[in-house]
């Protein structure tokens, strides 16, 4: 299928305009990266704690910092969520240097999170954020007293039904009232008054929570920047090995120049980065490599026909001859990545956007980066030919001819 047939675009006539715009973004995200003092790491990399706390309305940010600078020690971060879902879900992040104190941060943030928005001087259980255990202990003896004869197995999935109701979308592990909960089977009126005398409704729910060590979060860092640099170097040696050094080399440069406008983007909006949005970056290098070997690889085919055309026009001839391909592939995926942007939700955010970013970036790169540096230099080793002109022929020795002796002399 081809959306474009026949066209003959000069593309290579804008390199400049786009080159400027790289230097531009790359010299931009470098510069906000150093007067950041760096790029922000997830916990996945600086180590620490990580909690996300879904509220059952708008969650105050301001108030939810405030009560955690009291009472847990070290940075504290909290990231609304809101403008990108309405599942009014934030981030608490605690950032750690001693590994002895992540089980220790974790506790003090759900406690404090249970005496600013709950209520623990009632004696009542939780039950939004009750695990199946605490609700079955605290659930058996009340129960018997109300007369609901329940075996240990019927009162465990009884338990197990209430908890999944709770967990199920749209309630996602929040519900707001225990007439809720008559939907579920076997939930009877006498179960529902000993639910409300034992249990309360706290306003949040805490979703998940992740813990990494600093050591671990150092250590994963350095892999993820080695696992991109090893990326580059062996498609390095693939393209080099296929066409010649110099198409390798744009290539790499072309991707290189991808990935630090990408982060650059990052720093700039302060997005934090993790181990998602480093297999975004991963996975952006493999489809903007893959872009650009299509190109060289039509550029290839066409020198075997145009032979004595200049060399940016078999450029050009390339590039048009696979826009089809282009807009059809990055479009489609762009429109991909857009939906995981808007609907994807907190976790795919940041893969998401690198994505969008990386996409645009990495798609006119193919064009407009990779291609004019194999043009510069095959113009720039013609024009050293032509200087250094042909070697002078050098002359062959004079033929010496043999002296011959007069025969009438040597008669004498």
């Amino acid at each position: 299928m081809q959306l474009f047939k026949n066209t003959n675009f000069d593309f290579l006539r804008w390199k400049w305009p786009f080159i400027g715009a790289s230097l531009v973004l790359s010299l931009a995200g470098l510069a906000s990266i150093a007067v950041r003092g760096g790029l922000k790491y997830g916990i996945d990399f600086k180590g620490g704690a990580l909690m996300t706390v879904k509220f059952a309305y708008p969650p105050p940010v301001d108030k939810i910092r405030t009560a955690l600078s009291r009472k847990v020690k070290g940075d504290i971060s909290v990231q609304n969520f809101t403008d990108i879902s309405s599942t009014n879900e934030v981030a608490i992040g605690t950032e750690l240097q001693e590994e002895r104190l992540l089980n220790v941060n974790r506790q003090a943030m759900a406690d404090v999170l249970t005496s600013t928005f709950g209520q623990p001087e009632s004696g009542k259980l939780d039950f939004n954020n009750a695990s199946q255990q605490q609700l079955e202990d605290r659930l058996r003896d009340p129960l018997a007293r109300a007369q609901v004869a329940l075996s240990d197995q019927q009162l465990r999935k009884l338990v197990a039904d209430m908890l999944s109701f709770r967990n199920t979308p749209p309630r996602s592990g929040l519900i707001t009232s225990f007439t809720q909960l008559s939907a579920v089977p076997g939930v009877n009126t006498a179960i529902m008054n000993t639910l409300q005398q034992e249990c309360y409704l706290a306003p949040f729910n805490i979703r998940n929570v992740e813990m990494v060590g600093p050591k671990v979060g150092a250590e994963l860092r350095t892999k993820a920047v080695l696992a991109t640099l090893y990326a580059l170097g062996g498609m390095l040696v693939y393209i080099a090995f296929r066409f010649e050094w110099i198409y390798g080399l744009g290539a790499v440069i072309a991707c290189f120049h991808d990935t630090i406008i990408t982060v650059g983007l990052f720093s700039i909006f302060n997005k934090e980065i993790d181990m998602t949005v480093i297999a975004a970056l991963l996975t952006l290098v493999g489809y903007s490599m893959n872009d650009t070997i299509v190109i060289f690889d039509r550029i290839r085919e066409n020198l075997k026909f145009m032979r004595r055309d200049p060399l940016e026009v078999v450029m050009n001839k390339a590039v048009n001859q696979t826009l089809s391909r282009t807009v059809m592939t990055s479009g489609l995926t762009f429109l991909t990545v857009i939906a995981l942007f808007i609907w994807g939700g907190p976790v795919l955010h940041g893969f998401a956007f690198a994505l969008v970013c990386g996409i645009i970036v990495g798609t006119y790169s193919s064009v407009f980066v990779a291609s004019p540096i194999v043009l510069f230099w095959h113009n720039y080793a013609d024009k050293r030919k032509r200087r250094t002109g042909p070697a002078p022929a050098v002359a062959p020795p004079p033929r010496v001819e043999p002296v011959r002796k007069s025969p009438t002399r040597a008669a004498k």
